[in-house]
């Protein structure tokens, strides 16, 4: 999951909401400014549909890694072949099993590139559709609650003003993945079965 969430991150830059980007017309309102910031990317892959979402994706692309992985056992066995018969092997036999490494090298490579292609595709399509929904909580969250600002400390952004601190009072992603999920109504996802524990090793009798 965690190798997961770190694709989601790299997908998209951050956000950064301000109530009067929002209503250009809008004049700032007295008082102070009331700030808030959220690790957004983060916020649309933990909540309950984003987790549902990317782990659907994942089985969907399971048997894809498993081929490519028999693909990748094969042209292993095929090199240790050669390596082990090349010096009983006719410079024409040898001619020919090289050409055949090299060609399945070739598929493995075309076969990986098109499968991340297209898993990043998927990707990209689930988080946007998602993250915008987020968004549109968000925002809603914003003004209920009079931030005036909310900004992104996402790790990835490129543009965003970069936060370098901030009280921990003034993080709302739980917030707002609580938020989310009770307007999605969408379940958490089972929780992954628990791993057996070793047995232990018994003191030898006296």
């Amino acid at each position: 999951m965690k190798r997961l969430l770190a694709i989601i991150v790299s997908l998209a830059s951050g956000f950064v909401l301000s109530a009067s980007a929002q209503n250009p017309a809008a004049t700032a309102p007295a008082g102070p400014v009331k700030i808030a910031v959220i690790a957004f990317q983060a916020a649309v892959a933990q909540t309950n549909e984003g987790l549902r979402n990317f782990s659907d994706l994942q089985k969907k692309y399971e048997p894809k890694r498993q081929q490519l992985r028999a693909l990748a056992e094969e042209i292993d066995n095929m090199t240790k072949q050669l390596q082990a018969q090349g010096d009983k092997l006719s410079p024409t036999e040898q001619q020919a099993r090289a050409k055949a490494l090299d060609d399945k090298k070739k598929q493995l490579d075309r076969a990986a590139e098109d499968a991340q292609n297209d898993f990043q595709a998927e990707m990209s399509e689930i988080y946007n559709s998602l993250a915008a929904k987020v968004y549109d909580v968000l925002a809603n969250y914003a003004q209920q609650q009079g931030y005036t600002v909310v900004f992104d400390v996402t790790g990835s952004q490129q543009q965003a003003p970069v936060v370098l601190y901030a009280s921990e009072s003034t993080n709302i992603t739980k917030q707002i993945i609580d938020a989310y999920n009770l307007k999605s109504g969408v379940p958490a996802p089972p929780a992954p079965p628990a791993a057996p524990a070793r047995p232990t090793a018994k003191p030898p009798a006296n």
